[in-house]
């Protein structure tokens, strides 16, 4: 019995020294990466989800660790103490809306590295990423012109500001090249979050006329998106490809592929190959783009001028402007 007992010891003892030297084991990353999320958060299946799919295929694929916080309340410099004190390699602001409390953030700890997308940063450790929306949004606007029956388009910003017109830009831009004489009814909702007043500003174009709509509104336009559904008219989606959203009315979406640039700049701060001031993803640098078109079949002359047109875009010889002239 003593035997036994002396042996059972002997176990325990192993088995603690393992258990202890499990729990000393600490594991060894990559890289480091906290991101503040913008305006309404995860689940806007848009922007935010975007760049969260981003890092967690990073996190996936790269050995990195992430966090992320949420500030609907508007905290954004609150949020951004949190992920300083957290102590990463990176961290990211996401859209614009979140650049004043970044750079202030940034200017008070000059040895943290910043990423702000969606914004043009002068401050040294923030490094800036911006999308030229204009470009994708005149593929829309081609493909729009395209489908229309009654001539008459309906654009919803989410908020009256550069990055938003930029989209109505290329928008207008894409289906005036189209058919010159196209109405496009444009209205900024004032909101991102609110998918009412979506559907609200939604059912007035339509009821205007508007038989295609294209929300840049995150949220608010999902609401939008709903309503075209639910009036039996066209729509297309922003950020992602949003047809499942919306499958009897999204025809295709303007891919904002936030997603493959956050995983590459990542996969270049895992590098030591971070730019040193900015990126700026265009149609030619696969930033942005069409998802595929669902719904409406355009003729043989329509595919080719899609294909002509970007072509075209990525060569400079179509030069899309930023703001609607």
């Amino acid at each position: 019995m003593k035997k036994w007992m002396i042996s059972l010891m002997l176990i325990a003892l192993v088995l603690s020294g393992c258990v202890s030297q499990a729990a000393d084991t600490r594991t060894v990353f990559d890289a480091k990466v906290g991101i503040l999320l913008s305006d309404t958060g995860l689940g806007d299946g848009s922007f935010n989800d975007a760049a969260f799919s981003g890092l967690e295929r990073a996190r996936n694929e790269l050995n990195i660790l992430f966090d992320y916080r949420e500030a609907p309340e508007g905290n954004y410099e609150e949020k951004l103490l949190e992920l300083v004190e957290g102590d990463y390699d990176l961290i990211v602001g996401l859209g614009f809306s979140v650049q004043e409390a970044l750079e202030k953030t940034a200017e008070a700890y000059p040895d943290q590295q910043f990423l702000l997308i969606d914004g043009t940063s002068e401050i040294d450790n923030v490094i800036s990423m911006t999308f030229k929306d204009h470009e994708g949004s005149f593929l829309v606007g081609v493909v729009a012109a395209m489908a229309t029956k009654t001539n008459t388009l309906g654009f919803i910003g989410g908020v009256d500001a550069p990055v938003i017109h930029r989209f109505e830009a290329g928008f207008t831009a894409g289906a005036k090249y189209v058919n010159p004489d196209i109405t496009i009814i444009t209205e900024y909702a004032g909101d991102f979050g609110d998918a009412d007043l979506g559907r609200s500003i939604a059912a007035k174009q339509i009821e205007a006329g508007a038989d295609f709509i294209y929300p840049a509104a995150g949220y608010t336009g999902t609401g939008a998106i709903l309503e075209a559904q639910d009036r039996g008219i066209f729509s297309a989606g922003v950020d992602t490809d949003q047809f499942y959203t919306a499958e009897k009315s999204v025809v295709t979406s303007m891919m904002k592929n936030v997603d493959i640039a956050v995983y590459e700049l990542v996969n270049d701060l895992i590098s030591g190959e971070l730019p040193e001031e900015s990126y700026e993803l265009g149609l030619k640098e696969d930033g942005v783009g069409l998802a595929e078109i669902r719904l409406f079949e355009a003729d043989t002359n329509g595919k080719a001028m899609l294909i002509d047109v970007r072509k075209k875009i990525i060569s400079g010889d179509i030069e899309v402007p930023e703001t609607v002239k």
